[in-house]
């Protein structure tokens, strides 16, 4: 929860954060500094959260486990502290969430494979079920508690989690026991080197991708994009054929002839993305649309947005324990499907509501989703680590949060890649008309060419971006600035380009889910006790065969 908290909070605090140190997030010199503030926390985790695990089976889970909670709390300490302002003040706060995701990642890396070592099979579903609870509170918490810190002192949203971070230290300290099996071997620093690298250069590719170059509204063909997709995609396939190579490899390649973990973990990383994607975009529809016309001021919409979609989360909550102790039941496979098909269809669905769309429908639709989530959730994370062997636990909790978290920020790029290429195309003539009616034609020039990605964050972030490209001293009539700076103008324009475009991204996503839930079809979930017999079982027919041919033989 605590690691969950602060994915979210930041997201919803950010206007007060930079206007604390002095930024304005969407001025292009700033805008990278905005990226990073919100992308730095989940790249890390990304990159660690394989080393982690591995390093878990050789150290001990616990162990690891507890200094997670010690870095986490130092980092949130550093946060609180931030002693500079402007670029500077920038930079420490992305190093402070640098340090604050190292101790998260070895929160989340052990998380899943120290309730599989202490909890039986039929226990374990419901088991990772609550932890699953935790997680989605976390996400709500952060929205709303975000939205209200930030409104009386920017620095109490990093306050709040150091009492968190130095109770969880002291109780897991005291509480947890040590008992994982140790896996005595060396550490792989290649395969480390060759992971981190690639992950990395992947995942700042995409974070750039998003970032205008030049005249173009994206960054897609910006050359260090290229190249840095390009690097990273090498380097992990080096890491494939690397790690397949040595004796005692990071990730055990052969894992993955599991094909519940593999499958597993595919279908992770695709519904991740499609959570998280949907959670930016219903972001962007609420404080950007929806909320300003429906008469909310933007300096409260990220407050209210984070309400507004309480139904979500609270749902994945409540239906992840009953999804927990279904599955501990009957099994995975069929739930794991059902979801991923219940959250694709009200994806769909969620494509045909309009702009100014009655709250009703879109609460019926987050519940769905949020049923969807949960309903794959929480079974796919225990079949998966039930099918692994203990000693390798560490390595594939890492394996499955690392996909999740890489979801994540996938979703960020490919999701406001299609947004921004929609917008981009739409969005410059809206300004226009919207412009000359309001009698502003001298601003045509100037606010038509606003790149979509101000657009698009301003949005996010609660803020409208107009009032930034309106030049000093320009002679314009009260009545008009006031209505160009007003509260729902600004809403009304984007409206139509972004509904257009958000169309596409719905049916992405729902297209992307369907098909997770028809390859989890081919899942074969079967616990790693059953493996055992199994093996078992061969080995002494195998040995009987061979005393029949050797008696044979003496005949």
């Amino acid at each position: 929860m605590v690691a969950t908290i602060n994915t979210s909070i930041i997201i919803v605090a950010l206007p007060p954060i930079f206007r604390g140190i002095h930024l304005n997030p969407l001025l292009p010199d700033s805008f990278p500094y905005l990226l990073w503030v919100i992308m730095s926390y989940m790249i890390v985790v990304s990159v660690l959260l394989l080393t982690i695990g591995k390093l878990s089976d050789i150290f001990g889970r616990v162990r690891l486990f507890n200094l997670g909670f010690l870095i986490f709390t130092l980092g949130s300490i550093l946060l609180y502290l931030t002693p500079n302002t402007g670029d500077i003040g920038a930079l420490e706060l992305i190093l402070f969430r640098i340090i604050q995701a190292v101790g998260g990642s070895f929160i989340m890396a052990n998380s899943f494979a120290l309730i599989t070592d202490n909890f039986k099979e039929s226990e374990r579903g419901f088991a990772i079920s609550i932890n699953s609870l935790a997680s989605v509170s976390g996400v709500s918490i952060g929205i709303v508690v975000g939205g209200v810190l930030s409104v009386i002192y920017w620095r109490d949203i990093f306050l709040l989690s150091v009492p968190l971070g130095i109770f969880g230290t002291a109780w897991s300290y005291l509480k947890l026991k040590e008992t994982s099996p140790r896996k005595k071997q060396k550490i792989d620093v290649m395969g480390n080197v060759l992971m981190a690298a690639g992950l990395i250069s992947l995942l700042i590719g995409v974070t750039y991708g998003i970032t205008p170059y030049k005249q173009s509204p994206m960054g897609w063909t910006n050359p260090m994009v290229i190249l840095a997709l390009i690097i990273g995609t090498l380097l992990i396939v080096f890491f494939i054929l690397w790690e397949g190579r040595i004796e005692s490899p990071m990730l055990n390649i052969h894992l993955f002839r599991n094909r519940t973990l593999a499958i597993g973990s595919f279908t992770a990383f695709i519904s991740a993305m499609g959570m998280m994607g949907l959670l930016y975009m219903l972001t962007l529809l609420f404080q950007g649309v929806w909320l300003p016309l429906h008469g909310y001021s933007f300096s409260i919409t990220p407050l209210w947005a984070g309400i507004y979609m309480l139904p979500l989360t609270v749902s994945m909550g409540i239906f992840g324990i009953i999804a927990g102790r279904l599955a501990d039941r009957s099994g995975a496979k069929w739930l794991v499907i059902f979801g991923l098909l219940l959250s694709g269809v009200s994806l769909f669905i969620l494509s045909f509501l309009s702009y100014n769309f009655l709250y009703y429908k879109m609460m019926i639709l987050l519940i769905l989703f949020g049923l969807g989530y949960a309903f794959f959730n929480s079974p796919n994370i225990a079949s998966v680590m039930s099918t692994v062997p203990p000693q390798e636990r560490g390595s594939a909790s890492g394996t499955l949060n690392n996909m999740r978290n890489t979801g994540y920020v996938a979703s960020m790029g490919i999701f406001f890649s299609i947004l921004i290429a929609g917008i981009s195309t739409t969005l410059p003539s809206a300004i226009t008309s919207a412009i000359n009616s309001a009698g502003a034609s001298s601003l045509d020039k100037t606010v038509s060419n606003m790149p979509p990605t101000v657009a698009i964050f301003g949005s996010f972030l609660g803020i409208n971006p107009i009032p930034s490209f309106i030049p000093n001293g320009i002679n314009l009539p009260a009545s008009t600035i006031s209505i160009i700076e007003g509260n729902t103008w600004f809403s009304e324009v984007f409206s139509g380009p972004f509904m257009s475009s958000l169309d596409v991204v719905l049916f992405f996503a729902s297209g992307i889910t369907i098909i997770a839930a028809l390859i989890s079809i081919l899942r074969k979930d079967r616990r790693y006790e059953d493996s055992l017999e199994t093996i078992a079982r061969t080995k002494k027919e195998s040995e009987n065969n061979s005393n029949k041919l050797d008696n044979h033989g003496k005949l």
